[in-house]
């Protein structure tokens, strides 16, 4: 017999937790939380065949379905803190549940979120998290303080989802461990929410690449008011990228791949150092890929020329 809806939330989800500020969480009309200063508050959707296949793991799903919403809070430089879950699903397939429960609640595990309530459906398969982070005293990051002359940084490597995509999608992604690493890239990204957190007063504008890192500056540049030039030589790949991929697919990948879900961010020049330490003191690697000009849009530069990508690189959606 298969489990009705209150089963299904007793059983994979009511687990309880040890916060303090949460008074109320699930089992009732709604959550009550205790919060102690300003709130960020995202909210991301993800739907089978759009999102992902209906062949992804259960547990990259919930993985999934948290770390997307955990980048923006990553970007806004936010303490994650509560969320609440609408999950639609086909039927209630216990196996599926406790994969998607398994990699959600890894994952919030690590980063400190409490699950306090939500909405469980029958339909086509769908999650919609709404997630709730801390801002301190009121200090944060936006898309639009960027000013002419700051200087462009990106965390980690850039196009190794887009990469890890394809290798899925082509059925190879367990051929090495370089192909097994950018797979893992693209099914369990990491959030930067350390180097968000450790960015609050120093970067002055950031973004997470989401949507490919010139489509994401794009939006930083427009908030901003400015333009930006990169200088695609200094964008930083992987060892896996660059064993697996030419240059020119790993550009394109880089530049328009999308799903990375690291941190793309400015800072005034003379705060070079200091972003280096800090970033340094949060264990995330940072690359200077630009910077900040009159005007609007992103120029792309190669040794000084410009550069026009022709391959766009893998599209997700």
């Amino acid at each position: 017999m298969s489990l009705g809806e209150f089963q299904i939330i007793q059983r994979f989800f009511a687990l309880g937790n040890d916060d303090p500020d949460v008074l109320l969480d699930i089992g009732d009309d709604a959550a009550v939380v205790q919060p102690s200063g300003p709130l960020a508050l995202v909210t991301d959707t993800l739907v089978e065949g759009v999102h992902f296949s209906s062949q992804t793991a259960a547990d990259v799903v919930g993985y999934r379905t948290l770390a997307v919403n955990l980048s923006d809070l990553a970007a806004m430089g936010a303490q994650p803190r509560w969320c609440t879950l609408a999950l639609t699903i086909p039927d209630s397939n216990e196996g599926w549940l406790e994969g998607f429960t398994s990699g959600f609640f890894r994952l919030a595990k690590i980063y400190g979120v409490s699950l306090v309530g939500g909405d469980l459906t029958r339909g086509t398969l769908s999650t919609t998290l709404h997630l709730i982070g801390a801002v301190g005293d009121g200090a944060f990051l936006t898309r639009g303080g960027g000013q002419v002359g700051d200087d462009i940084y990106v965390t980690g490597s850039l196009g190794d989802a887009a990469a890890g995509l394809v290798l899925i999608d082509d059925g190879v992604a367990d051929e090495s461990d370089a192909h097994r690493a950018l797979a893992e890239r693209f099914s369990r990204p990491l959030p930067r929410i350390a180097a968000g957190r450790a960015l609050v007063g120093l970067a002055s504008a950031a973004i997470d690449v989401s949507d490919g890192l010139l489509a994401d500056l794009g939006h930083l540049c427009k908030s901003s008011g400015c333009g930006a030039v990169i200088d695609v030589e200094n964008l930083p790949f992987s060892v896996e990228m660059l064993a697996l991929f030419p240059p020119q697919t790993a550009q394109a990948y880089a530049l328009n791949g999308g799903d990375d879900y690291e941190l793309c961010f400015t800072a005034p020049a003379e705060k070079a150092d200091e972003v280096k330490a800090v970033l340094g003191v949060a264990e995330t690697t940072v690359h200077r890929i630009g910077e900040l000009v009159a005007g609007e849009g992103v120029e792309s530069r190669r040794d000084g020329a410009p550069f026009n990508q022709t391959d766009t690189g893998h599209q997700h959606f």
